[in-house]
């Protein structure tokens, strides 16, 4: 049957484009009340919905709405907002750090006792349902003319072979012209190793007493450039004396006012989806800041890149995260920037697409690659065009997963770059030899692009800036929908809220997209009113929800548990009008990386009313964990989720 507007709407579009003529003869800002008037008239109609789907604000008490840095959904189904310091330092001077738990099915929210700053950490899921969280902030950069006290890295040793020396935070280091420094936080010194050689011919034993060492950051007990030392100089330790004095003291060269980068945090927490809140677990041999958390075959997670304690880029020194000990281990060196997009692969590899976010030189760890973690080998891909703008570019393993491609959109230059790309590129790594090949492009260039995979098989695509954080007013208020089967962009509806640095996407259950944050560094053309962060939460609702809803697939609600290689038997409503089923990993989303959320296509078996799935028993394909189970029918509608455990 045809669609015919109510009276109401009739009047509605019959007004505004009167208004529209009568405008054009007076004052161009009503015509532009009238384009507006016509356009949400336009957009709301149930043709245009079932066309280009719908975006709707969500309504969030004034003491929920937070500056949400990450966003993770849970296997309760509700989202977890970490806002840390939310990039304020007042938040951070005062030790105000905020986590809200919003839960999309009613729309209430929950704040959540955060320990620590969690600002800039990295996320992964565990294998029983928790979230890993792991790094944060330490401290605040301060740009050269901000820094009022010198400061810099100051190496402890320790010569004592019988005790380790913790010092703690306030500890005072005198060098030889007298400047003094105070420590920031404390510092524990393992103690000396000790090598005892045996006696040889009329020699006595040898003793070799090898000093250890730890790094801490300090600052001038006075200000201005009284605390400069531009001079290596080994500083005594307020308070020791004797042997203790001896065996222990300070190492630095230059402590000067110089601009200071972030520092991370070694702290690592599990948040609890069931009891809602942290759980504080094992600390990281290295404070991280900017970390990628990446899932590996076992269920264990490695924690690469970050700046350290020392706000310095940490020189490839990776660790692995371990969910039964709840405990960190050395894991496979190799140096990468910033965040960077590392997915799983069929086999167990790490494929590194080349997007990351904000620090490290434009010359190392940019490459994309297939890293081997057994053998610590790193096969470069090539093939990627404008291979310099993939800093703040988006990555996602495309659907279904079995097909291993994985496509990287947009991207900008290293830093504060105004450069960005329209460019998109998909590589095959089932391919002998793996090689990026150009796909569409982008309407125009954007970095900090969402992408999130959705239950039909394809990638919805939204927001972003085609200049550095937002500057020059350029955030892009455009949407579109990437189909892997067809290799092209279709237009969805426009978003009402731009979005740029910091701002988050993913699939709800309901198969729905969430969109959260956003951090322009301006809030106007010319770049001279500072930015607000955005704290409005957009939901965009796809075309697939706008169709005969009657003729949507039903599950039953309960979660499910199957092991890898199982079969599950669903409560499907109308098993036979299922065509396909798809297992969808939850994210954890970040500074446009989300290396969690993959789409795994799943067996459909019938028999009579009865529907059964079968899960893969590829552990690289299928990561323990949990996971939503979505049907759909012929025309691509999606159930909504039910929850499965894969074991």
């Amino acid at each position: 049957m045809r669609y015919r507007p109510s009276p109401q709407l009739r009047k509605t579009a019959l007004g505004a484009t009167a208004l529209v003529a009568l405008a054009g003869l007076n004052a161009p800002a009503a015509v532009g009340f009238a384009e507006r008037q016509y356009h949400q008239y336009k957009i709301n109609q149930p043709r245009y919905k079932a066309l280009y789907g719908h975006w709707d604000l969500v309504d969030v008490p004034q003491e929920f709405r937070i500056n949400a840095i990450h966003a993770a959904l849970l296997h309760t189904g509700k989202v977890l907002l970490i806002a840390g310091s939310g990039n304020d330092q007042r938040n951070f001077d005062a030790g105000r750090f905020q986590s809200v738990l919003w839960d999309p099915s009613d729309n209430s929210f929950k704040e959540v006792d955060t320990p620590k700053d969690m600002f800039c950490s990295g996320h992964a899921q565990l294998p029983d349902g928790r979230l890993l969280v792991a790094g944060g902030t330490a401290r605040y950069e301060k740009l050269g003319g901000d820094v009022t006290r010198a400061g810099g890295a100051m190496l402890i040793k320790n010569e004592d072979p019988d005790k380790p020396r913790l010092l703690r935070k306030g500890t005072v280091f005198v060098g030889a012209s007298g400047r003094a420094y105070r420590s920031l936080f404390d510092v524990l010194v393992p103690r000396a190793t000790k090598k005892v050689y045996a006696p040889k011919a009329k020699r006595k034993a040898a003793v070799k007493v090898t000093a250890s060492q730890a790094r801490v950051y300090v600052e001038a007990t006075v200000h201005g450039e009284k605390g400069i030392s531009n001079t290596a100089d080994q500083y005594a330790i307020a308070g020791l004396k004797g042997k203790d004095a001896d065996n222990v003291y300070g190492l630095a060269a230059k402590l000067g006012l110089d601009k200071k980068d972030f520092q991370g945090l070694r702290e690592a927490y599990e948040f609890d989806p069931v009891a809602e809140r942290y759980i504080t677990v094992d600390s990281m041999a290295e404070a991280r800041w900017y970390p990628t958390l990446v899932t590996l075959k076992d269920g264990r997670v490695l924690a690469v890149s970050g700046l350290d304690d020392m706000g310095e880029i940490i020189p490839g020194r990776n660790e692995i995260f371990d969910p039964k000990t709840r405990k960190w281990s050395k894991g496979p060196d190799r140096y990468f920037p910033t965040y960077p997009a590392l997915f799983l692969t069929q086999g167990g590899d790490l494929f590194y697409s080349g997007s990351n976010a904000g620090y490290g030189p434009a010359d190392q760890g940019r490459v994309p690659g297939i890293w081997n973690l057994e053998k610590n080998t790193f096969a470069p891909v090539p093939g990627l065009s404008q291979a310099g703008r993939t800093e703040t570019s988006a990555s996602v393993l495309l659907p279904p997963a079995q097909r291993q491609r994985v496509m990287l959109l947009g991207g900008g230059g290293v830093g504060e770059s105004h450069a960005s790309t329209a460019r998109t590129a998909v590589v095959d790594l089932k391919a002998k030899k793996p090689v990026y090949m150009d796909g569409p492009e982008l309407p125009e260039g954007t970095r900090y692009l969402n992408a999130v995979l959705t239950p039909d098989d394809t990638v919805f695509t939204s927001g972003g800036s085609h200049d550095y954080r937002g500057k020059r007013a350029s955030d892009i208020l455009k949407a579109q929908f990437y189909d892997p089967a067809t290799n092209a962009f279709s237009e969805a509806a426009a978003p009402t809220v731009g979005r740029d640095y910091h701002s988050e996407a993913l699939l709800l259950p309901d198969g729905r997209i969430a969109v959260f944050g956003s951090n322009p560094l301006f809030a106007d053309k010319d770049d001279t009113q500072p930015g607000v962060f955005e704290q409005r939460i957009e939901v965009y609702t796809p075309p697939y929800l706008f169709g005969d809803q009657s003729a949507r697939p039903r599950l039953a609600r309960h979660a499910l548990t199957v092991g890898r290689g199982g079969t599950a038997v669903l409560d499907a409503a109308d098993a036979s009008a299922v065509a396909k089923a798809r297992l969808m990993r939850p994210s954890a989303v970040t500074h446009a990386t989300d290396v969690e959320q993959r789409s795994i296509e799943l067996t459909v078996t019938r028999k009579g009313d009865a529907l059964s799935v079968r899960i893969p028993d590829d552990p690289t394909l299928v990561p323990s964990g949990w996971y939503m189970l979505f049907v759909t029918n012929a025309k691509g509608v999606p159930s909504q989720a039910q929850w499965v455990h894969v074991s």
